[in-house]
């Protein structure tokens, strides 16, 4: 079974990129349209969108799809239940290509559900619950994403069809149009785990690690991002500013609580997390497609992190605390070197895959007229995000070890051949994607200071890091439990999530109370119907009885007669 799809899932990919190659250089864009049913002026078609995003998109996903189902085959050799797992897999892939392909609202809902539901599958996989907790939360969270996206599927209503593409030029004159724009943004910051919808993605890591491989990098996380980018023209200023300003805090919030992690793999979430909030910052500046080439760039590094953070968790048996997980250099120096590479990618080094995007963005970050505060937002995540690689880098490598030198290797070459193709295509391929979309020149025109100033953030964050993990100022931090636990909780998210679901769970329970189980109850129209039964029973019960009272009586009066 795993064989099977990782040969359709590769040989998908392969095709993909041999039509995205076709349509980009002929500017090809082909639209399919089946209407299913069709009623008064409403009608309901199945549209599907292929250009070379698309394409490109369904590439990447398909290919890490692949990695992913073949590294389930060693990782999950002792599940009894693997074809399920697989078959999950494979449901939420094709969700998410559902997803990619449509440009009518209903077959989006379609496949963001689809997303939705499967995800909730996987996270409770491992049946226990901690479990449990983590796939409501993720549920419920989407649920309001869903919610809004219903929302604009009925304002959409108001046009007569779901086809955003056809009303384009009504985008900034037209009431429904803003409704519309409102409710996308929404429902994308909730899909991608923007502030304050930020606390399921961590949480989400409840899910096996090759889940996690999946979610993170190409698919549930990146939904929302792929959905503003799709939708970037019904978008108005005023809605803009807000998602930069939100989701400049969510980065720089992931950032600062990665710095304060210990667990590997949600520190890979909550970078996850930041490069979310990267994403967001560039499409609210509209730049969709500096935004679409960072998002498959990190899509493939990301995944290669999980899947090392994945053979490193199972050979330390299964602990994920890094800090009994060191010298690694010595024990596994293949794996150390992909981790290593894959982590200095994610933090910018330069020519390596995500050196491209980065670069681009904070170039075209500071060709733009933003104010102060965002500038320093953003020159401190970025440096909170080489802090965070480092000091990962320096836990797994440099640190003294606090754990028994038991470990042992579990040489697997299933494993390590589907980190080889993640593993090339994180270091050359962000290149090759740059010479291809940006392929005429970008004018950038900044002073030798703005241009130095991110190798300079680079080189300080990773000096400052190194200091504080080596001398006893790092005492000064986790000893002091009201900072540690701010900074380690996301700023306090979950817990106000939690209150805010428990006023609602609340709220709901007294407006039932009230009304539902109240004076509400007796005038409704299941009531008043049963009222209604009541009497007309009555009424031919009363019937009954005087007809056998007029009978005894005259009975009684016909005994009287002859006696």
């Amino acid at each position: 079974m795993c064989f099977i799809t990782f040969f359709f899932l590769f040989m998908f990919s392969m095709i993909n990129l041999i039509f995205f190659v076709y349509f980009f250089m002929n500017d090809l864009v082909i639209m399919m349209e089946w209407e299913v049913i069709s009623f008064n002026s409403m009608s309901i078609i199945v549209s599907i969108l292929l250009d070379w995003m698309s394409l490109l998109f369904m590439m990447f996903v398909s290919l890490i799809s692949s990695g992913v189902v073949y590294y389930s085959k060693s990782y999950m050799s002792s599940e009894k239940n693997l074809i399920r797992f697989i078959l999950l897999v494979i449901m939420f892939v094709l969700s998410m290509m559902m997803l990619i392909i449509s440009p009518n609202l209903i077959s989006i809902l379609l496949g963001w559900d689809g997303l939705g539901l499967v995800s909730y599958c996987l996270v409770i996989y491992y049946q226990n619950f901690k479990s449990f907790n983590a796939g409501m939360l993720t549920a419920l969270s989407n649920r309001i994403g869903d919610v809004f996206i219903l929302m604009s599927i009925a304002w959409f209503m108001n046009y007569g069809s779901w086809n955003y593409i056809f009303y384009l030029n009504f985008m900034k004159n037209d009431f429904s149009m803003i409704m519309i724009s409102s409710m996308i943004i929404l429902a994308a910051m909730t899909k991608s785990a923007q502030i304050p919808f930020s606390s399921w993605l961590p949480a989400a890591m409840a899910a096996p690690t090759p889940v996690s491989a999946l979610v993170h990098s190409s698919t549930l996380v990146t939904a929302g991002v792929y959905l503003l980018i799709r939708f970037n023209d019904l978008m108005l200023n005023t809605f803009f500013k807000i998602l930069l300003v939100l989701s400049g805090l969510t980065m720089f919030m992931a950032g600062i609580t990665a710095n304060y992690e210990f667990d590997l793999k949600k520190i890979i979430a909550l970078s996850t997390l930041s490069q979310l909030g990267l994403m967001m910052m560039t499409i609210s500046l509209n730049l969709t497609k500096l935004t679409f080439f960072h998002l498959v760039t990190h899509a493939m590094f990301k995944s290669l992190l999980f899947l090392c953070a994945g053979i490193i968790i199972h050979n330390y048996f299964n602990n994920q605390d890094i800090r009994f997980i060191s010298i690694l250099n010595f024990k596994f120096p293949f794996i150390y070197s992909t981790f290593n590479i894959a982590t200095l990618t994610l933090c910018g080094l330069p020519f390596l895959s995500g050196f491209y995007s980065k670069d681009m963005i904070i170039e075209m970050f500071n060709m733009m007229s933003n104010n102060y505060l965002m500038y320093t937002m953003m020159y401190l995540s970025m440096g909170t995000t080489v802090s965070y690689s480092f000091r990962l880098i320096f836990y797994i490598s440099l640190k003294s070890p606090k754990m028994n030198n038991m470990s042992f290797y579990l040489s697997n070459n299933m494993m390590n051949y589907s980190l080889l193709i993640l593993l090339i295509m994180s270091m050359f391929y962000g290149s090759i994607i740059n010479w291809i979309l940006f392929s005429s020149l970008n004018k950038i025109f900044l002073t030798k200071m703005m241009k130095l100033i991110i190798f300079f953030i680079l080189m300080f964050m990773m000096l400052l890091m190194l200091i504080l993990n080596n001398i006893k100022m790092n005492k000064i931090f986790y000893k002091n439990i009201i900072i540690f636990k701010f900074m380690n909780m996301m700023w306090l998210l979950p817990l106000l999530d939690k209150k805010i679901k428990m006023k609602l769970i609340f709220m709901s329970n007294k407006f039932n109370y009230f009304n539902d189980m109240g004076w509400l109850e007796q005038i409704s129209s299941k009531k008043i119907i049963n009222k209604i039964m009541i009497m007309y029973k009555f009424k031919n019960i009363f019937k009954l009885n005087m007809m056998l009272m007029m009978m005894f009586l005259s009975y009684l009066m016909l005994i009287m007669k002859y006696y």
